[in-house]
């Protein structure tokens, strides 16, 4: 889950993995796959980030290998 903020300052979690598309209209809204849109404070670049890093918690990207490293 990761933190966001309506345009009303409310602030909500979202489960990240059921975003489709994160836009710029310009505010920034976010696309879920059953088709629900969020407008956010966030910048895309922002949400984007937020979502790499809840990806990198749960294990969905895999870590780089670092020289010498084994899996």
């Amino acid at each position: 889950m990761i933190m966001l903020t309506r345009l009303n300052g409310k602030e909500f979690t979202l489960n990240a993995l059921y975003i489709e598309q994160v836009e710029a209209f310009p505010d920034t809204t976010i696309t879920l796959t059953n088709g629900k849109k969020f407008v956010v404070r966030e910048t895309v670049e922002s949400v984007s980030t937020k979502v790499s890093a809840f990806y990198g918690e749960v294990h969905i990207l895999g870590k780089k290998n670092v020289q010498g490293e084994e899996d």
